[in-house]
């Protein structure tokens, strides 16, 4: 049975990967940061009970605290094979105004929490010859958005990581990709404005906005044996708004 670490996993996207995993027979390593009552909730909703499933409570941009999920995660299940780097936080605001507390706190989750993960489980996949890593980046990460310089970065940052990644472990089998998400119907993105979320959704060649199944699709699809030849990739899962 495979295993899969899962970083931001009680709500929206992570939610969505962990249940589809879960279904397609993975032992979890479910990591969340204080929604403690979603992840119960998620975990009671799994309809393969015959899976092993771990919970770290823990904050991945902490060095420590990332390391300390990969080793529970070793511990546990003696190896893993995904890593899906999906934890991520927002602090929008315009740049005059944009603090460096926004920004440094966006940083460290989306982009030095997925390098903390990713440094603490490289040596034991490479030491497996195998594994699959996928970082979560966004559509911001490829065309920017006003009001997110710091979320745009720290995506962007992530897709850089991603394809140097690529290139470090190839030879050693594990490949890393990432898949880049539009505007999916999440509690983050319940929290625009009707009107510019309607605005959104004008701009969006399919006229809606994407559901956190679709990114699971994608995942799906990225760990399977269909993608043994794919690394270093970024797919965009947007509807079409950015290509």
């Amino acid at each position: 049975m495979k295993t899969a670490i899962i970083t931001g996993a009680s709500k929206g996207i992570g939610a969505a990967v962990a249940l589809r995993l879960n279904e397609l027979g993975y032992n979890l390593v479910l990591n969340y940061r204080s929604s403690t009552a979603s992840m119960k909730e998620l975990i009671n909703s799994f309809t393969n009970k015959e899976t092993g499933n771990l919970t770290v409570q823990c904050d991945i941009s902490c060095y420590e605290d990332a390391k300390n999920l990969i080793d529970e995660a070793y511990g546990r299940f003696g190896s893993v094979d995904v890593l899906i780097n999906n934890a991520g936080i927002t602090k929008d605001n315009l740049l005059p105004l944009m603090t460096e507390e926004e920004f440094d706190l966006v940083i460290g989750t989306n982009l030095k929490g997925t390098f903390n993960c990713c440094k603490h489980i490289s040596k034991k996949m490479v030491k497996q010859k195998c594994g699959r890593i996928i970082n979560i980046s966004s559509v911001v990460g490829l065309c920017g958005n006003a009001g997110q310089v710091n979320y745009s970065a720290s995506k962007a940052g992530v897709i850089g990581m991603t394809k140097s990644m690529a290139r470090e472990f190839g030879k050693r089998n594990i490949l890393v990709n990432a898949i880049a998400p539009g505007f999916i119907r999440t509690e983050m993105t319940d929290k625009i404005p009707k009107d510019m979320k309607a605005e959104m959704i004008r701009n969006i060649p399919l006229q809606r906005l994407g559901r956190p199944d679709d990114i699971a699709d994608a995942v799906e699809f990225l760990i399977s044996d269909k993608a043994s030849y794919i690394t270093g990739q970024v797919l965009s899962v947007n509807g079409g708004y950015y290509m």
